[in-house]
């Protein structure tokens, strides 16, 4: 009786911790540039933030920096299409 006592109060901890960690997590940022391998790590392509095609290389951008970096020529992710929802079109 013991045992079953202990385990579901470790399910109840386990589950009010898994709870505590949904309620608290970071909002992901609006905008994301993903950065490249090697020196200087250079970006390599512009994502929304909620964008399911990010790698784990990754810098947070506002939006005018990632307006200016898709602009400068920099790739736009073919998923998320950022660059339609910042309106920089070629």
């Amino acid at each position: 009786m013991r045992r079953i006592d202990t385990r579901i109060a470790a399910t109840r901890q386990r589950q009010a911790e898994e709870e505590r960690g949904r309620r608290y997590r970071p909002t992901p940022p609006d905008w994301v540039v993903e950065l490249g391998i090697g020196t200087g790590r250079p970006p390599v392509k512009v994502h929304a933030g909620d964008c399911h095609m990010l790698g784990t290389r990754r810098r947070a951008v506002d939006r005018d920096k990632a307006r200016r970096l898709l602009a400068g020529g920099l790739s736009a992710c073919g998923h998320c299409q950022p660059d339609i929802h910042l309106d920089v079109l070629d």
